[in-house]
């Protein structure tokens, strides 16, 4: 397999004009006869048994050469490519220009990555968000707890009130006749929680316990179901019970169940500590994203649209694996969200062409700053693939080529040159 030629034809856009050999031709074709001879009926002899001149004789000499030039197009067209220097993105266009047992030849034309240029990628100033821990974050913190170790309570002595929650039974009535999925018995509902329409969980606030009472509210215009959408209806309601949410009192009990400390000062040193470590995680990811969103602002070149979509594929992909991994499948997913795969595909769009610019930019970088990895470097990553895929080493390395891992290396070295070399304030 060789390049014969290399023509630009417009940006990002290349002719390739490539040769195989004919000895990689001929395997290809023999290759293909083995396949398809078994579906092949030759008078005079059993299906799939007929000698490959006798097919020849009939069919012409040719008749593997389309399905054998299929066999060699890709690794053909991935070899002139990296002859030629490019990174395909995707092939428009592919033809035989002439064939024989002795090889043949073909033109394909191609859209390619781009060479971006980026400047002032060294000093980037970015300002670090606070790590500061202040008593307002404990104490939020401790409410949070609280919440987590809250007990429901009847209450007796008083009305409801927005934040209780009510056990109601309810019947919805419109033009006077109930509907369907209207009705419920001891039903709990937290007043102020906005689960049922608007108006109906106000209506409920100052009744009280073993109260009968009418309310009256009106569907959403785009409500759910269309029979009920912008009509009015009314709600027969009985309310049993109401309950309100009762916190422990934060004290040297609470602080025993609910951690290993003893006391409330104990407590809130080890929350400050717990904070503090989160907050310095946050403020790290935070850098970096500004990093990142400098980076892309600065980048300068035309992209091919179709490197965004790609990208937007291979996230949809991943979403599907991820799905699956939980017992469920992207179709499904789409089913329950009302999503169909080019909404889903449209969502990523936005994150897609991020990575697509992040991707392009790194690897510039890694060029102009030599960032290509040591060889324990490479060693120390193919390790923590083994450990991470808990799989043997050298299967890795069969499975993950060497010049994708230098690649993934280099970039992520090119990301920490740049976030080395920033100025945070």
């Amino acid at each position: 397999m060789a390049l014969k030629n290399s023509t630009l034809k417009e940006t990002n856009t290349y002719e390739l004009e490539v040769t195989v050999n004919g000895e990689t031709f001929r395997a290809a074709i023999d290759k293909v006869f083995r396949k398809e001879v078994k579906k092949i009926s030759v008078p005079g002899f059993r299906k799939g048994k007929a000698p490959r001149a006798i097919i020849e004789r009939m069919y012409g000499e040719d008749v593997f050469f389309d399905d054998a030039m299929q066999d060699c197009y890709p690794s053909a067209l991935d070899d002139a490519a990296k002859t030629a220097g490019l990174k395909i993105v995707t092939v428009t266009s592919l033809e035989a220009v002439d064939a024989s047992r002795d090889g043949f030849t073909f033109k394909a034309d191609i859209i390619v990555e781009p060479e971006v240029e980026v400047e002032d990628y060294k000093g980037i100033e970015v300002e670090k968000m606070s790590t500061e821990v202040t008593d307002d974050m404990i104490d939020h913190e401790i409410e949070h707890v609280r919440e987590r170790n809250s007990r429901m309570v009847t209450v007796e002595d008083r009305a409801a009130q927005t934040g209780d929650t009510v056990v109601i039974d309810f019947e919805g009535f419109c033009d006077g006749e109930p509907f369907d999925g209207g009705k419920a018995e001891n039903y709990n509902l937290e007043l102020g929680s906005n689960s049922f329409i608007p108006g109906f969980e106000d209506q409920l606030v100052g009744h009280n316990t073993d109260d009968e009472f009418t309310i009256d509210v009106k569907f959403p215009d785009e409500y759910q179901s269309d029979s009920l959408a912008g009509k009015d209806a009314q709600f027969k309601i009985k309310l049993h019970e109401i309950k309100k949410k009762e916190l422990p009192e934060v004290d040297d009990e609470f602080v025993k169940d609910v951690s290993e400390k003893d006391t409330v000062a104990e407590y809130r040193e080890e929350l400050r500590e717990q904070i503090a470590h989160r907050l310095s995680h946050e403020a790290e990811h935070d850098t970096e994203d500004k990093i990142i969103a400098s980076l892309i602002e600065r980048v300068k070149g035309e992209i091919p649209s179709q490197m965004f979509d790609n990208e937007a594929q291979n996230m949809m992909r991943e979403m599907d694996m991820r799905l699956r991994s939980q017992g469920m499948d992207l179709n499904t997913y789409m089913q329950y969200t009302g999503m169909n795969a080019d909404s889903v595909l449209e969502m990523y769009k936005p994150e897609a062409e991020k990575r697509v610019k992040m991707r392009l930019i790194l690897e510039k970088i890694a060029k102009l700053e030599d960032t290509k990895p040591s060889a324990d470097e490479i060693d120390a990553e193919y390790a923590r693939m083994a450990e991470s895929y808990q799989m043997d080493v050298e299967k890795v390395r069969e499975i993950i080529p060497e010049d994708s891992v230098v690649e993934d290396l280099s970039v992520q070295k090119a990301m920490d040159f740049v976030k080395d070399n920033a100025v945070i304030k």
